[in-house]
């Protein structure tokens, strides 16, 4: 979502990793209410955003985010998934 301030903390973790992620505006998207009703079924919980998939992987939330960020964990699988060369 656009008004989202996890999203927007999401978005300036990966640019500032040099990553240029792909985002998908749920709010300005024709089809954002039926996304969003399928990614909280996916997710378990409402609100659904962020949701954040690495590759055709659906990684999760914030928290699942964070915490591979925080493990050492999150550039190795940007760097698999093709997200990050260096």
């Amino acid at each position: 979502m656009s008004s989202c301030c996890m999203c927007h903390t999401v978005m300036r973790l990966f640019r500032d990793l040099g990553v240029n992620p792909m985002v998908v505006e749920l709010d300005e998207d024709p089809r954002g209410k039926e996304m969003e009703k399928a990614l909280a079924r996916l997710l378990g919980r409402n609100p659904a955003v962020p949701a954040v998939f690495i590759g055709s992987r659906l990684v999760g939330s914030t928290d699942k985010v964070m915490s591979l960020h925080l493990s050492g964990n999150l550039v190795p699988l940007l760097r698999n998934a093709g997200g990050l060369w260096v």
